[in-house]
């Protein structure tokens, strides 16, 4: 019989009574991890208390047991807030200049983690199997260790992974990035991250062993590997199909009066490249003007982290930039961007992805990005649109078969959409063939399954391992 798996994340969404259940990335994922096993999700409710219950919360659900803690607004403020979301968040995308450090955050961060440990404490069995996700719980393993558990311990993170150089810039990094040798399997979205992973952890001490892929200190081995994420494709795809007719989708269709469909579907976050985006759709109604009045570029870009000036600050940019040249190029009769601030729900946008002709997923840097597999996997195989992508997206390495860009050339992605409008049919089939492809090679089952077969036993890691870590 399979061993049982806990799942930990940062939030777990339960299910409503009676409603669906959340259809995140995250979710998706862990929900495969989880089909046909014994399981337990284990996190925070999402809920913000001045006293919290000390014991956890349980519930069961669709087959799964749901474990959950509430946070004191402090515990809220400092972990997740401060040193997760300002410090961890832009560190690991690159962009160092916008981490604010300070010792408050970094020990609501550790208090937080060492609230999880004590929580998981309740609820583990010694043989069950361990799965962390994401940055938020860096330093779980180290805990649980030191309170007596010995248990395979998995971890996976579903952003990117900078270079050392880079991860050493994080206060305590030994402390965080480092902790994560204390992991039995390290997942990560590319072979990129490994490596910068992989170089990261030699600095703190851990050296080659024989078999590639893994790692050693004096006492613990542990195997870091490349697990691309991926998604319920023939499901997406029979989505996005019946959402063609639905009301939404109608409504746009019609109101677009035979202009062809550009869209962008992204977090408001600095890490996706929302104001070099605008610069390309400048750019593109500038250089390309039999194309005014002929396409429509919608960007769905809900909120978050609102509490967090540098997201306010990228809000007002985009708003600025999309009525600049709303302002520059509309008439009366045509707006040239639709930017809209608020969530849809999976099945709107699988509908409007496949009205779309060109998918437009332009992030400075990102893990993954599932939108753009969504995107091709909505698609109608007969007459499909095109994925411009760029380059800094962990899809890039699975997707090559997309017009893949440089988001910091306005010029460049500016022609890219230009030929994406314009690519004759056969060209279009050809090249979402290709990707369909690749994304049935990777559906997220086959992810779920290829991370725990290493959890479990220790197998060799994916394809394309090497010894460069």
């Amino acid at each position: 019989m399979d061993k049982r798996l806990v799942v930990i994340s940062n939030r777990v969404p339960v299910p409503d009574d009676g409603g669906p259940p959340a259809a995140g990335g995250l979710a998706v994922a862990v929900r495969a991890a989880l089909r046909g096993r014994e399981g337990v999700w284990f996190g925070w409710s999402g809920q913000v208390s001045d006293e919290p219950e000390e014991t956890p919360r349980i519930q069961e659900a669709e087959g799964v047991t749901y474990v959950v803690i509430d946070l004191k607004p402090q515990d809220f403020e400092e972990y997740y807030n401060g040193f997760a979301n300002r410090v961890l968040w832009p560190i690991l995308h690159y962009r160092v200049d916008l981490a604010e450090f300070n010792r408050a955050d970094l020990g609501g961060y550790v208090r937080v983690n060492q609230r999880f440990a004590l929580g998981l404490s309740s609820v583990l069995r010694p043989d069950d199997l361990v799965w962390v996700h994401d940055y938020h719980l860096m330093p779980l393993a180290r805990l649980l260790r030191a309170r007596g558990h010995f248990n395979r311990l998995g971890f996976f993170l579903h952003i990117p992974v900078p270079p050392p150089d880079i991860l050493q810039a994080l206060p305590h990094h030994a402390d965080i990035v480092g902790s994560l040798i204390d992991y039995d399997v390290v997942g990560v979205q590319t072979e990129n991250d490994r490596d910068n992973l992989g170089r990261y952890l030699r600095t703190r001490g851990a050296r080659r062993t024989g078999d590639p892929g893994v790692l050693a200190t004096e006492d613990h081995r542990v195997r870091i590997g490349a697990f691309p994420v991926g998604i319920e494709t023939d499901a997406f795809a029979r989505l996005a199909a019946e959402a063609a007719s639905s009301e939404i989708v109608t409504d746009m269709r019609e109101s677009l009066s035979g202009r062809a469909l550009v869209i962008g579907v992204d977090r408001l976050d600095y890490s996706k490249g929302l104001t070099n985006r605008m610069d390309a759709i400048e750019r593109f109604f500038e250089h390309a003007p039999e194309w005014r009045r002929q396409v429509t570029f919608l960007q769905v870009t809900p909120k978050s982290r609102v509490e967090i000036p540098e997201y306010a600050a990228i809000q007002e940019a985009v708003s600025s930039a999309a009525g600049r040249i709303n302002g520059a190029y509309g008439d009366v009769a045509w707006t040239p961007i639709r930017y809209i601030n608020r969530s849809y729900g999976r099945e709107d946008l699988a509908g409007l992805y496949r009205l779309a002709r060109v998918g437009l997923i332009t992030p400075l840097r990102d893990g993954m990005n599932l939108v753009a597999k969504e995107y091709v996997a909505a698609q109608d195989p007969a007459d499909p649109g095109v994925l411009v992508l760029s380059q800094f997206a962990g899809a890039a390495a699975e997707l090559p078969d997309a017009l893949i860009v440089n988001p910091h050339e306005p010029e460049a992605v500016s022609a890219a959409i230009r030929r994406a409008l314009e690519m004759p049919r056969d060209e279009r089939v050809s090249r979402h063939a290709a990707m369909v492809e690749a994304l049935h090679r990777n559906d997220v089952s086959g992810w779920a399954a290829e991370f725990m077969a290493a959890l479990v036993g220790d197998v060799p890691p994916p394809a394309g391992e090497g010894a460069s870590q």
